[in-house]
């Protein structure tokens, strides 16, 4: 059997390979015809390559921390908007090539949804990129500097779901406007773009520092959009000690 489960695995198929001792101990106990016992061995390889598919994809979004929306408490503000959000949870909104933007105050749990719907749609077999808003753009203007910036901008529309965290949250850089409206027009129609910010859309010209710019990105990003507004007390400054 050893030298079978090398075979195996030089040709690639590992959770063949690891299943095979207990499928054969199985198959011999309950009398399990060949075709019946070759089933359940691949079925068992093609769930281990569900599994490892996921972890990677799940490494690729460089998501900050896990979050599940099992482990949000909708309890604890009356007015997050629970039916929507899991209405986003489907991904159908990825499928369809549609935005989300969560929009309120800080505490509210707007990074825990956001990151719960990427974990969410990589399951239903979506990729997915998280970033700060911040870091975004600076890796935008290190991309410029390093004559990289089209292949980094090329490998952003690759993703089918993008995450922009937090936007509001610091000052953005010169031509922060520019390089997030190159991002939003590369995307446009084409892939799905998530905002968590807690500013309101009327105060992103003074985020970004560019009215026309900001006016060419909401034009584009609010045309397809679903609009979620948080609202209630910080779950950070409520937390018990």
């Amino acid at each position: 059997m050893e030298k079978l489960q090398t075979t195996l695995r030089s040709l690639r198929l590992s959770g063949f390979a690891k299943a095979l001792p207990s499928r054969y101990a199985l198959a011999k106990t309950e009398e399990m015809d060949y075709l019946a016992f070759l089933e359940t061995l691949l079925e068992d390889e093609m769930a281990k390559r569900k599994d490892s598919l996921l972890a990677r994809r799940i490494k690729l979004a460089q998501f900050p921390f896990q979050a599940t929306l099992d482990g949000f408490d909708f309890t604890f503000n009356a007015e997050i908007p629970k039916r929507p959000i899991q209405e986003l949870s489907s991904s159908r909104f990825v499928h369809q090539n549609e935005s989300a933007l969560l929009i309120g105050p800080p505490g509210t749990g707007k990074t825990h949804i956001a990151i719960a719907l990427g974990l969410l749609a990589i399951e239903n077999g979506y990729t997915v990129l998280y970033r700060n808003a911040f870091d975004l753009v600076e890796e935008l203007q290190d991309a410029f500097r390093t004559d990289t910036r089209k292949k980094y901008v090329h490998g952003l529309t690759r993703y089918q779901l993008l995450i922009v965290d937090e936007l509001g949250m610091k000052k953005m850089p010169p031509n922060a406007a520019d390089d997030l409206l190159e991002v939003i027009h590369r995307r446009y129609g084409n892939s799905s773009t998530l905002i968590a910010t807690n500013r309101p859309i009327e105060d992103w010209g003074k985020i970004l520092g560019d009215t026309a710019a900001t006016s060419a990105i909401l034009d584009r990003f609010l045309d397809k959009v679903l609009i979620l507004p948080f609202k209630g007390k910080s779950y950070r400054l409520n937390r018990p000690k």
